[in-house]
């Protein structure tokens, strides 16, 4: 079932938070779809276990077979592992960064990417979308090295990728958080997660540098629950350019030969 995020009569953000089956033994993910002026893109469409569960539900909002784009914050596997079914039930191109335009191709038969890849810039950039356009957000390092957000500019909505994410089971995706306390007791979701993903302290603290000058409503990231209004996006900010991860952690006896 999609959520409905935006919605003004012609411009549409949904999310499918449910498409994972909770039994699996696989992260729990969250698929996104913007439906504006007769077009349509997906963001981190995820992989093949999510595949023709996305296909039927989105269906329902627009066709597949005319998507014009597939947004990808970066290469994993539960960004983009599905992409070769994409690639052939539909004429859309892949949005990716640079340093992944040759590296996706391995998850596709042979010619089905072939002059349909744009290649982002580190510098990011705009894709035009119905009557609005959607941003591409720099996000290196969080955690891929070539890794990208997506702004819609028409709902404010900062698709956050693995920026923001937690572990919970997809029942309690729905809601979003918006007070400081919730933020607070949330935290215990997502701590580890960024602890260990993120690279660093100080590419934390550049990311929420360049976001405190974004006019951001919501941030909805790939995994868990959303931050939904200004008061629960500036605490998540407050707390992330705080935060020791990656790198900051690492010590000798990280690298050590096995015993």
């Amino acid at each position: 079932m999609a959520i409905e995020l935006y919605n003004d009569g012609e411009h549409i953000c949904l999310m499918f938070e449910d498409l994972v089956d909770d039994s699996a033994d696989a992260i729990q993910a969250n698929q996104f779809l913007i439906v504006t002026g007769g077009e349509g893109a997906l963001i981190d469409p995820a992989g093949n276990m999510t595949y023709s569960s996305l296909l039927m539900a989105m269906s329902r909002y627009f066709p597949a077979r005319d998507l014009k784009y597939i947004l990808a914050s970066h290469a994993d596997p539960d960004i983009v592992g599905s992409l070769n079914k994409w690639m052939v039930s539909s004429q859309c191109s892949l949005v990716v960064s640079k340093l992944w335009g040759r590296f996706v191709p391995h998850f596709c038969t042979s010619g089905n990417l072939a002059g349909r890849i744009i290649n982002l810039p580190d510098e990011g950039g705009y894709v035009s979308l119905g009557n609005t356009r959607i941003a591409a957000i720099p996000a290196h390092f969080l955690h891929a090295e070539g890794n990208f957000q997506f702004y819609d500019e028409r709902s404010k909505i900062l698709f956050s990728g693995d920026m923001g994410a937690s572990m919970v089971h997809h029942d309690a995706v729905s809601k979003p958080i918006t007070t400081v306390e919730e933020f607070k007791l949330h935290l215990k979701t997502m701590e580890g997660f960024h602890r260990r993903y993120m690279v660093s302290n100080k590419i934390c603290r550049f990311w929420a540098q360049m976001v405190r000058q974004m006019d951001v409503e919501w941030l909805v990231p790939q995994h868990g629950r959303s931050f939904k209004g200004k008061i629960a996006i500036n605490a998540f900010l407050d707390w992330i350019e705080r935060l020791e991860c990656g790198v900051d952690l690492m010590q000798q006896a990280n690298y050590r030969v096995p015993a």
